[in-house]
């Protein structure tokens, strides 16, 4: 028995992330964002690596997030006094 809780802790923090792996997938995830929305962004008069640019890519990554994965809002109670859940 304790060996199969050994086993099963074992498992439980082989699945957690260090900060150092969140960062790496942070960055890979940015480096992304910029491959694929920053030459749109250049073809829309941004220039590249500038303040504007950035917010560019940003933009056009949230734009198609939201598209992507639509949110749905469901609300239940009654007037004056509701719960609302978006997912």
């Amino acid at each position: 028995m304790r060996m199969l809780m050994f086993l099963a802790a074992i498992t439980l923090l082989a699945g957690c992330a260090t900060d150092a792996e969140r960062a790496a997938q942070a960055q890979r995830d940015v480096d992304q964002m910029m491959r694929i929305y920053g030459p749109a962004c250049q073809k829309l008069g941004y220039k590249s690596d500038s303040n504007e640019w950035r917010g560019c890519v940003l933009r056009l990554d949230t734009k198609d997030n939201t598209e992507r994965y639509p949110t749905t809002t469901t609300c239940f109670g009654h007037p004056g006094l509701f719960q609302c859940s978006t997912f």
